[in-house]
């Protein structure tokens, strides 16, 4: 490796006693010749700079949550960025934050509870803050606040020629235009500049009714949060095979952001309303706390997830047919989370996410030995099929593949065309391939 004899970081390779862990991300196995831990963004330009000259496949991994496994390869160059994690106030007045680009959002919501601030991200303690915020950041506050994206005013990256840049509204303003939906398609980043918001506790839990009624529960919950205070996040999320597949309970989570008891049972009374409750876990905690420990599957075990958002006319037709497939045996988990709020009041056009005016977003997730999993896809793309005309677009960070139908989903034409000119302006070789790939 005489050509990244400059690298400060850790080295593995092939047969080091950490090899095995270091090689797998969260979610994919793989056998990288090299993994990559850099200490210094002068680590992660020497490490950009070897994989390009010596034309190793090169992944980046942050979290290493990402379904599609990109945070790792065989043969190639990994860049594990976790020990840049730092997470720093850089402006207490306008609460900016700078965050390192390998944090996780349990680091920086650890960090910031102390100092009553929080960022819109997502719900899972070991997701990558780099990952989930170039593809998006739908979590507990994206009504109030928007997605993570929307939060971030400026990042620093390592190009594929080893350069760093910044981008921001003012400096390089159509690179920091496609980072905030892009995804990893530009070059590493190695901090991101946030604007966080004050927060209080945050009344957050779970409201549980019988899967018979489900179909009354979904709808009425859909009619409520699309009205809703927009302190009100919520999701509902049924057929869960753990809890007893087509006929376990459905479970409404909610999020409301603020610590006053009367606003928040206004805001959440009207979904206790919409059934027989026989579970309901909500109470005031601390925001940092509402994240949750994320999991990794058993070996052998994969995860197949696939996702499209909702229109408000599409809505009850959609909700229709999750229901009855939901309660029918062999169904695979289904959560729908509501966007709307402030996710909407951004334009279209405004950064790389394309998907400003859905309702809904629509998940369903699977898991098993690739033999199950392979004899129950023709069931699992049925679903899809009857769901097709009431559903568009999708979003990448809840994406198990990575097939040109999937870019093409979550990036519409007019986008697409227009990250690809920036992709050929920073990228031009495309060594940054390891994601949902806009091409030079």
């Amino acid at each position: 490796m005489s050509s990244v004899l400059d690298f400060g970081g850790d080295i593995i390779e092939p047969g080091a006693p950490e090899y095995e862990s270091a090689g797998r991300s969260l979610l994919a196995a793989g056998s990288p010749a090299y993994v990559l831990r850099p200490k210094s963004v002068a680590d992660v330009q020497a490490g950009v700079r070897f994989a390009a000259a010596e034309g190793l496949t090169l992944s980046v991994r942050g979290g290493g949550h990402s379904f599609a496994g990109f945070g790792t390869n065989d043969d190639g160059v990994v860049i594990d960025l976790g020990m840049l994690a730092n997470v720093e106030i850089i402006d207490p007045v306008r609460h900016l934050v700078r965050i390192g680009g390998g944090a996780t959002w349990g680091q920086a919501a650890a960090a910031l509870a102390p100092h009553h601030l929080a960022i819109s991200s997502g719900d899972t303690k070991s997701v990558g803050v780099g990952g989930l915020t170039l593809t998006g950041g739908i979590g507990w506050k994206v009504r109030k606040y928007g997605l993570a994206l929307d939060n971030l005013v400026a990042a620093e990256l390592v190009t594929a020629g080893g350069e760093i840049v910044r981008a921001s509204e003012r400096e390089n303003p159509e690179l920091f235009w496609a980072l905030r939906g892009g995804g990893g398609n530009f070059g590493i980043v190695t901090a991101f500049e946030f604007r966080a918001h004050r927060t209080t506790e945050v009344f957050f839990g779970a409201i549980t009714f019988p899967a018979a009624q489900t179909a009354a529960v979904l709808q009425g919950w859909a009619d409520h949060v699309r009205d809703a205070p927009e302190e009100l996040t919520s999701l509902v999320s049924f057929a869960n095979p753990g809890a007893g597949g087509h006929e376990a309970p459905v479970e409404i989570a909610v999020a409301f952001d603020g610590d006053d008891p009367d606003l928040a049972a206004a805001a959440i009374d009207p979904i206790r309303r919409l059934g027989t409750v026989i579970g309901d876990t909500v109470a005031l905690m601390p925001y940092a706390d509402v994240l949750v420990d994320g999991g990794s599957p058993p070996p052998g075990i994969q995860l197949v997830t696939r996702g499209a958002f909702v229109e408000k006319e599409s809505v009850p037709a959609a909700l229709r047919i999750l229901a009855e497939v939901g309660t029918s045996p062999g169904s695979p988990l289904i959560v729908v989370r509501g966007v709307g709020g402030a996710v909407a009041r951004v334009a279209d056009d405004a950064t790389a996410y394309a998907h400003r005016r859905a309702e809904l977003m629509v998940v369903t997730l699977t898991g098993g030995p690739k033999p199950v999993l392979e004899a129950g896809r023709p069931a699992w793309d049925a679903i899809w099929e009857r769901l097709a005309p009431h559903v568009s677009g999708a979003y990448a960070n809840f994406l198990s593949s990575a097939t040109e139908e999937d870019v093409a989903a979550i990036y519409p034409k007019e986008t697409y065309e227009r990250l690809a000119a920036v992709k050929r302006e920073h990228d031009p070789g495309n060594l940054f391939a390891g994601n949902h790939n806009v091409r030079p």
